[in-house]
This record gives structure tokens, C-alpha cells and sequence, in this order.
């Protein structure tokens, strides 16, 4: 994929696509998703990984409700990575990370991930251009390793425009139902779209491998771009195409208590 330009990239749905008919078609995915995503913990021998990324006020929180809520969730795990604690600080920038990837049977959401350290990182100064290279590196490995493992990775950068941001920012001040979102510095968070545009990009060109590329959804329409990633879930799950073990030598070992 040719890198993109952030700025140029549509941030609404495509044409043809219109919210009702979308949200039928939604209800439909939604049943394949319970079935296959059933038929893929009982199998117990592989795993998927959904990396979500984006701007702040990309909406990732709603789009985890929309795509994931109904699926079984002894099967379905949601991982929001936040500033790393002192431990964490004190190791390697994947470790923390290696420590929530998926084992077999199990799909492992990443609200945020790896990749905030080659972006906030790098944005805030805590990391040269010269160290995110060798970081784009180490990640580019990391993902291989578990892709042969067994873990089928899914990477979805949510697209939402400068004006939609500086919108759903100021929600989080004026609106009673979004107060609770709010965070200090929200306020200049709309200025830094085109420092985080630009590291954006440099992750899509050094960490953009063809077995596992990213997926950039436009994210300004909630229904649309829940209807993206649910789609490319299911026609992934639908490409595994995991199946029940049929007899006691087929059946997965039990899986731990946690």
C-alpha cells in the first residue's frame, strides 16, 4: 500500500453507503460474528488480534461496544494500553505488550497498543526519529513471531477528520453525558492532528507488511465505521474457518481458569 496522506484520506463512509440499510446489514454480521467467534474458541488452536489506533475522539470505546458486545465473553478480551507504570517502564517497550496477546482460541482487542510507543512517544519528544526506526523494526518482528504462532492480526487506524475531532473534543466539555471523558489537555489536542498525522504516516510506511497491513477506516460516522471493522472481522473469521472438534481426540485442552 502506497503510504497515504492523511490529509487527503476520506473520513465519511463511501458513497452508496446509507445508515439504515448499513445497520441491517450490521444486525446480520453481528450473528455470523457469535457463530464464528464460537466455532474459533472451541477449535482452540489459533487466535486473532484487533489492534485499534487513532486520533483521540477517534471513537474507539463505542466502536468495541458496537462490534463486540453479544459475542461470548469467555472468548473476547479488551485491552486499553495507558501511560506505562514505573514496572513497565522499567523493561523493554514490548513487554507489556507481549504479556495480552491472544492464546489460542481467544480474540484479544487492543484499544491502543504497541504502536503508542512510535507515536505519543514520539509526538511528545520521549523518542528520536532515530529510535523509532529501530522500534518499527523490533515491531515488525514481534508481529511475525506471533503471526506464526497462530495469531491472525487485524490493524485498524480510525480516520476522523481535524472538524470532527475539534467537535467530539468539545463535547467532552459542554456535554453532561460525555463529561465524564474529558481529560486535562483535551483542549490543545486538536492542535497536535498534524504532528500525529505525520507520525501516523511513518508508521503506515515502516510497519505496513502484506500479511498483516493496515486497514484505515473512516471514522466520522459511528454506524459506518463499526460496519467496516465488523465486516472485516467476520469475512476473516470466515477465511480461518474454524470448526468444532468432533471427538474427545480432537477436542483443545481445557483452558485454565483465570
Amino acid at each position: 500500500m502506497k503510504t497515504p496522506d492523511l490529509t487527503k484520506l476520506p473520513s465519511r463512509a463511501p458513497a452508496g453507503f446509507h445508515k439504515t440499510a448499513t445497520l441491517r446489514q450490521m444486525k446480520s454480521i453481528k450473528q455470523e460474528l457469535i457463530e464464528l467467534q464460537d466455532r474459533l474458541y472451541a477449535e482452540n488452536t489459533r487466535s486473532i488480534l484487533v489492534v485499534l489506533q487513532g486520533m483521540d475522539a477517534s471513537g474507539k470505546d463505542g466502536l468495541i461496544r458496537r462490534v463486540f458486545s453479544g459475542l461470548n465473553p469467555q472468548g473476547v478480551r479488551v485491552h486499553s494500553f495507558k501511560e506505562p507504570t514505573q514496572l513497565e517502564l522499567s523493561h523493554d517497550f514490548l513487554w507489556r505488550v507481549h504479556q495480552q496477546v491472544p492464546p489460542k482460541g481467544m480474540i484479544h482487542v487492543f484499544n491502543r497498543s504497541h504502536y503508542e510507543d512510535v507515536l505519543v512517544t514520539r509526538v511528545s519528544g520521549q523518542v528520536t526519529a532515530e529510535e523509532a526506526k529501530r522500534r518499527f523494526v523490533a515491531i515488525n518482528n514481534f508481529e511475525k513471531l506471533l503471526q506464526q504462532a497462530g495469531t491472525t492480526i487485524l490493524k485498524f487506524y480510525l480516520h476522523v477528520s481535524e472538524e470532527e475531532q475539534r467537535q467530539r473534543l468539545q463535547e467532552r466539555i459542554t456535554d453532561p453525558e460525555k463529561q465524564w471523558k474529558y481529560e486535562a489537555g483535551d483542549e490543545g489536542k486538536a492542535k497536535q492532528w498534524p504532528a500525529y498525522r505525520a507520525v501516523y504516516e511513518d508508521v503506515f510506511e515502516h510497519c505496513n507488511p502484506s500479511t498483516c497491513p493496515w486497514q484505515l477506516i473512516p471514522a466520522d460516522q459511528n454506524w459506518y465505521k463499526a460496519y467496516a471493522v465488523a465486516s472485516a472481522l467476520r469475512d476473516t473469521l470466515k477465511k480461518l474457518d474454524p470448526q468444532y472438534p468432533h471427538s474427545k481426540e480432537e477436542r483443545p485442552k481445557a483452558k485454565a481458569m483465570r
